[in-house]
This record gives structure tokens, C-alpha cells and sequence, in this order.
């Protein structure tokens, strides 16, 4: 049988090494290395991937997944080996994924285990009550531990999901409503507050949304904003707020919601300069159509704006052992980067058996499963798909020009600051695809095994791998 990820001939040039790593649905490779390929002279006639590392576009700010109540109980609840190895598998650079970009709700979120705000007192417009000692009891914990796994603090993108009931319209977390306007500006200095609240425990906010999905109805928490209510929102309240407490350094985020209407979002409000002046990006999320192509039109009509995948995971349910899973995040994260994202977040870093806790049964997948019955956890797919991205483009990474003859595989192409670079192909198919790889002037063979990913380390010298 010949080896899914063979070199084809000799070694020509000791100057460069490519370094194979394969995830493979029908074999037992799971982010498996396999043997190196090698440079060959001449062209095999066969599809081509072409990369070019002199064509560089957008630096990668990095991967990872939520911290949420949800995930962090699912977490306390393992025993103490257990929790570490989850750790471990997330955020250590050497043997797991290294994330370092990740996002946590401020308020609770349907992942929680109830409602809750950090302004329980009703009318406190001068925030007297604030407190975060619910995050005390799980999700804090949860973040500093993976802090230390990884060395480092981790880029957090804090986002809300709803205000506190009383400064809304409705007067409830959940099912829908408006921020009253007469509590705009409290509510902007909640964000200040829970910013200032969590670094004085060691967890640094490197950015916040404005709102999780502000155009969605839902039977959870969710509040409503209009383009024009967000743009005003962040021009008049937010923006000003962030800086006046000496935190102009935080990223503002704005849409967080689909790709559907991330133009018209974005039109609304980067069309305002003082609005845009404090707005670093666009957030978006997969959930309905593809709509690849609105990234790109964000990008290409605002290109001092930067990107970023905000959440994505697959609802209905656990959907233990599903290898769709995998490919479906593989093929948005591929599409979405070539179209100049800067950031990938998933959805729950981990979750229970049954895909929660969810206070109102909305049960979800994850990359990673606890097993209550046998205290330990599983790996899914995903999981997997994810580590060939976040385990070889590292931040700081620049995309590559990368391009594939062929429409049914999917590529894409970085380089690390270490002068590596990673090529990341993606085969959804029922059938082995052999093809050419060219990185520059060197060429090799390779052969993608049937519903397979594969990442590609090219190496200069005695360089190491990205990890």
C-alpha cells in the first residue's frame, strides 16, 4: 500500500525539509507525523498546490476557543489529572494546540448555568453593586489555569450577550428586548468595569464585541441593536468610556453575528469616521449561509479594518464521533483566512457528555467531551482540524499566496516568524487526490488520503517546527 504521505524521489536539496502531519478519516492518524517529503526535479504532470512565500498578506492575531460557565464546569468536574491533560491539549505549545486567542461573555450567555448580570440592583446607574464574583466561582479559575499552561496570557475577546434585565426594554435577559436608552452610558462603563475587575485577577481583555449577535431571536439571552443603534452606541458611549478610563488599547469589535449582513453592518458603521475611529474590526459567525464572499467584500471596501471568526460550532446537540464536524470547521476556516481574517475562535473549549450545561437546552457540539461516567473526556474531530491550523500558524503569521488546481482540494498557506512556513490542505472527498506541491522552486509529491487534512511545515536549514 503506498504511504498517503510519501516523498516521491530522493532527496535533492539538504537545504529543505517538509515536515507532514496528517488527520485522516479512515486511517489511525490523528495529527500524525508522517514521513518527510523531499524536493524533485521536474514537474509529475499531476494538480498542482503553488505557494508563494515571497506574497504576503494579513499577520495572524491566533486561534482558540470560549471560556464560558458551561465550559468551565465541565472542566471543575474532571479530576485533577483529567482537567490538566484537557489543558494541556488547548493551550500547551509543545504537545497541544498553544491557543492563544480566545473569548469569554460578560454576563451570562446560554452556556451558563442561569442568568446573571454584574449589576444585579435594579436602577444602580453609578454601578455601586457591580461585582464579578460569580466568574470567581468556575470561569476564572478556568482561565488562569490555562494561562499558566501556556506561559502567557491569552489574547480574551469579552463580549455580552445581553445587558442587566433593568437596563432593558423588556426588563428581561431573555427574549429579546433593547437597551434603554436613558442606560447607554452605564451600560458602556459596565464594559470598563469588567475589563478593570478582571485584570486586577491577572486575566488581561485584549478586546471587546459589542453585542453577541445583535440582530438574532432567541429563547436565551440576547438584546437587540440596529446598525445605526450600534454605531451610536460605540461614537457616543463606548468608545468615549474606553478611553476616558485609559483603556483606548482595547480592541472594538463590532457585528459579531453572521456573514449574512457583516456588509451592511460594517457600511453603517465604518461610513461614520468618528464611529470608526474607535472600531478595530468586524466579528462574524457561521451559522446559517456560507456567504465566503462577504468577508471578502469587507476587507476590500474597508481594508484598514481587520477581520475576525468570533464563534462557530455545530448546534443540535453533542454529535459524538461525527467526522463532518471537522471538515465543516477545516473548510470555514480556509475560506474565511484566504479572505484576509486575522483570527479564528471557536465556540465551547470543552462540554459535557449531553453538549452542555445549557440553561435553556440549547445542546451543542465542541472539540472536546467530558465523560461523567468514566471521569475522563474525548476528542472529537474537530478538535483535530482545529490543531492543524492553530499547531503550525503561530501570531504573527503572514498568509501566503497559495492556490490549488484542482476545486475539490482546499489550501492555504503561512509564514511563522521563525521563517518556516505551514501549507494546510483539506481533502472532502470519498478519493485519494495525488498532486504536486510547490513551495517556491522546490517541488514535491504528496498524496491526500480520502476525507483527510493535511499541514505541511516547509523548514529552511535546521529550522524546527512551529509548536
Amino acid at each position: 500500500m503506498t504511504d498517503p504521505m510519501r516523498a516521491a524521489l530522493p532527496l535533492q536539496s539538504p537545504a529543505r525539509r517538509i515536515r507532514c502531519y496528517l488527520t485522516a478519516r479512515d486511517t489511525g492518524a490523528r495529527l500524525t507525523e508522517q514521513p518527510a517529503l523531499t524536493p524533485q526535479a521536474g514537474e509529475s504532470g499531476l494538480p498542482t498546490v503553488i505557494v508563494n512565500t515571497r506574497r504576503a498578506f494579513q499577520a495572524i492575531e491566533g486561534f482558540g476557543g470560549a471560556f464560558t460557565e458551561s465550559a468551565a464546569v465541565a472542566w471543575l468536574a474532571l479530576g485533577t489529572a483529567q482537567r490538566q491533560q484537557v489543558l494541556e491539549a488547548c493551550f500547551d505549545r509543545a504537545s497541544g494546540h498553544g491557543y492563544s486567542l480566545c473569548r469569554v461573555h460578560i454576563g451570562s450567555c446560554d452556556f451558563s448555568l442561569g442568568n446573571y448580570a454584574h449589576v444585579e440592583a435594579p436602577d444602580d446607574m453609578a454601578l455601586a453593586s457591580f461585582s464579578i464574583d460569580r466568574d470567581r466561582r468556575a470561569l476564572l479559575p478556568f482561565i488562569r489555569a490555562a494561562q499558566r499552561v501556556a506561559g502567557q496570557p491569552i489574547k480574551l475577546l469579552a463580549s455580552p450577550w445581553s445587558p442587566p434585565a433593568w437596563m432593558k426594554t423588556t426588563g428581561r435577559m431573555n427574549d429579546g428586548g433593547k437597551l434603554r436608552p436613558e442606560c447607554r452610558r452605564a451600560w458602556a462603563r459596565c464594559y470598563v468595569r469588567f475589563i478593570e475587575s478582571y485584570e486586577a485577577e491577572g486575566v488581561p481583555i485584549w478586546g471587546v464585541s459589542v453585542q453577541n449577535e445583535p440582530m438574532a431571536t432567541q429563547r436565551w439571552d440576547w438584546c437587540l441593536y440596529t446598525a445605526e443603534e450600534e454605531r451610536d452606541f460605540v461614537r457616543d458611549f463606548l468608545g468615549p468610556e474606553l478611553e476616558a478610563a485609559g483603556l483606548g488599547r482595547v480592541r472594538i469589535v463590532i457585528w459579531d453575528h453572521n456573514r449574512d449582513l457583516m456588509v451592511e453592518r460594517a457600511n453603517a458603521v465604518y461610513s461614520d469616521p468618528v464611529a470608526s475611529r474607535y472600531v478595530w474590526g468586524t466579528g462574524f459567525h457561521w451559522y446559517g449561509e456560507d456567504h465566503f464572499d462577504h468577508v471578502q467584500q469587507v476587507h476590500d471596501a474597508w481594508p484598514d479594518k481587520q477581520l475576525l471568526f468570533t464563534e462557530g460550532c455545530q448546534e443540535g446537540g453533542p454529535h459524538h464521533g461525527s467526522w463532518e464536524l471537522g471538515e465543516r470547521y477545516a473548510r470555514s476556516m480556509i475560506n474565511d483566512l484566504n479572505r484576509w481574517t486575522v483570527g479564528w475562535i471557536d465556540w465551547n473549549l470543552l462540554l459535557d457528555h449531553q453538549g452542555g450545561p445549557n440553561h435553556v437546552g440549547n445542546f451543542c457540539s465542541a472539540p472536546i467531551h467530558t465523560n461523567e461516567a468514566s471521569d475522563g473526556f474525548s476528542l472529537q474531530s474537530s478538535y483535530y482540524y482545529l490543531g492543524h491550523f492553530a499547531r503550525f500558524v503561530r501570531p504573527g503569521t503572514r498568509r501566503l499566496l497559495c492556490a490549488a488546481s484542482r476545486q475539490d482540494i482546499e489550501a492555504t498557506a503561512f509564514r511563522n516568524v521563525d521563517g518556516s512556513s505551514a501549507v494546510v490542505l483539506l481533502n472532502r472527498t470519498g478519493e485519494s487526490r495525488r498532486l504536486t506541491l510547490r513551495v517556491d522552486d522546490a517541488v514535491s509529491e504528496t498524496e491526500l488520503p480520502p476525507r483527510s487534512i493535511a499541514s505541511y511545515v516547509v523548514q529552511d536549514g535546521a529550522g524546527t517546527a512551529p509548536r
